[in-house]
């Protein structure tokens, strides 16, 4: 009687997703097993990387890197599908392949690396008239219609946009459109960019630390920023602030706040106001003997000081390397490691005025201006990219001891 192989499963083909999946891979492969079958097993609607910290840039359909190779290089078994339900009691996922088909895949361990997707509360018209880069599919629509732009009148409604939220997506991508915009449509043409933040100042989450550089930065580049204000309503000509003035603009873009993404709400486990799931110091979903999450549906210490994993890709490369080593361990009966990752940085790209780059979660700024946008260019281009598809670089990139703070 021949008996099927055990399963690890990871959802989700992200940063947390990918890195998951090569750290279980290398410690399974690191521990030669005799007489004993594991198989890793990714699913995901494609085996692409969507390289979403860039999807403020031109160009967004470019922005996905292959997996396959890599996947096929360190033994990683692709299933394509998108998960609908999670039977946690079971160990069994159900999912919608590309015909619409439902099929089951049964698992061992399971780790949640399912991501986030943008808040979208109930304003009037978000749904209808807003645009958004929380998916490659959002931004290729947002640069589709901007250089559409070209081809109407040149009326100050056509030259305006409103960029919702003045956080760390809103800041960059309110930062690019006034070059890219010049680029689309006309060089002479003056555009106004316009910032609505409903908080006191611009960045909240990214503290007083980067913020003069920042307003500098809005400021040179003709940005005009409103705060203590917020968004009645959108319609495809404009907004409505929740203090009653009229912005006529034909492109609006909502960049305000993320949520996890809703397959944590499957498991009867605890969750943070942003919907992700409370974990231990192992990745282990609090309750829940077979199931890690990491990456956007994680809320995961990552130090002894009280700080937190953020929706970055900085935090979910490094947990997935984490959740990836714990589950293959927990499974083989290997030591697990705790989660840690004490350096924290920040690099917000500002447009064609630079960027600015901090460490520390009291975020001191070490680099400005072109120096720090050739950092950023250097992260974004090359340190968060798959590892080559070579079975031994990919592992030893997999390494959770690897110190990886960006």
């Amino acid at each position: 009687m021949t008996h099927s192989p055990k399963r690890i499963l990871v959802i989700g083909a992200g940063f947390a997703g990918m890195w998951s999946a090569l750290g279980a891979a290398r410690l399974i492969d690191a521990a030669n097993l005799q007489g004993e079958s594991i198989e890793v097993a990714l699913i995901a609607p494609e085996p692409q990387l969507h390289v979403r910290p860039r999807l403020h840039e031109a160009n967004p359909l470019g922005l996905k890197a292959p997996l396959l190779p890599l996947f096929n290089a360190t033994g990683i078994r692709f299933i394509e599908g998108s998960v609908r339900d999670i039977k946690a009691a079971d160990h069994v996922v159900e999912a919608v392949d590309a015909n619409g088909n439902t099929f089951g895949v049964q698992y061992d361990k399971l780790v949640l690396a399912s991501g986030s997707a943008l808040f979208r509360p109930s304003v009037p018209g978000l749904d209808t008239a807003a645009f958004s880069i929380d998916q490659i599919a959002d931004a290729a629509l947002l640069e589709a219609h901007l250089r559409g732009l070209a081809d109407q009148p040149n009326t100050p409604s056509r030259n305006t946009v409103v960029v919702v939220g003045a956080g760390f997506t809103g800041i960059e991508i309110a930062t690019e459109l006034p070059e890219r915009l010049r680029s689309f449509i006309d060089a002479n043409t003056t555009f106004k960019v316009i910032v609505i933040e409903q908080a006191n100042a611009v960045g909240p989450d990214l503290g007083i630390g980067p913020r003069p550089v920042i307003e500098q930065a809005l400021n040179e580049l003709g940005i005009e920023v409103r705060l203590n204000v917020a968004v009645g309503s959108i319609d495809k000509e404009g907004i409505v602030t929740s203090d009653g003035e009229r912005i006529d603009a034909k492109t609006v873009i909502w960049t305000a706040g993320m949520r996890a993404n809703s397959l944590t709400k499957q498991f009867n486990a605890e969750r943070d106001s942003l919907g992700r799931l409370h974990v231990d110091a192992n990745l282990r979903v609090l309750g829940m003997d077979d199931v890690f999450a990491a990456g956007d549906v994680a809320f995961a210490a990552t130090d002894d000081a009280g700080n937190h994993a953020l929706m970055s890709c900085q935090h979910a490369m490094n947990m997935g390397r984490f959740a990836g080593h714990n589950v293959a361990a927990d499974m083989i009966g290997g030591a697990l490691l705790p989660y840690r990752q004490p350096v924290y940085v920040t690099c917000l790209d500002l447009g064609s005025w630079g960027a600015v780059f901090t460490e520390g979660w009291d975020r001191q700024i070490k680099l400005v201006g072109d120096e720090a946008k050739a950092l950023k260019r250097q992260i974004c281009t090359e340190w968060i990219y798959p590892p080559a598809a070579d079975r031994k670089a990919a592992f030893d990139a997999a390494d959770p001891n690897v110190t990886v703070v960006a």
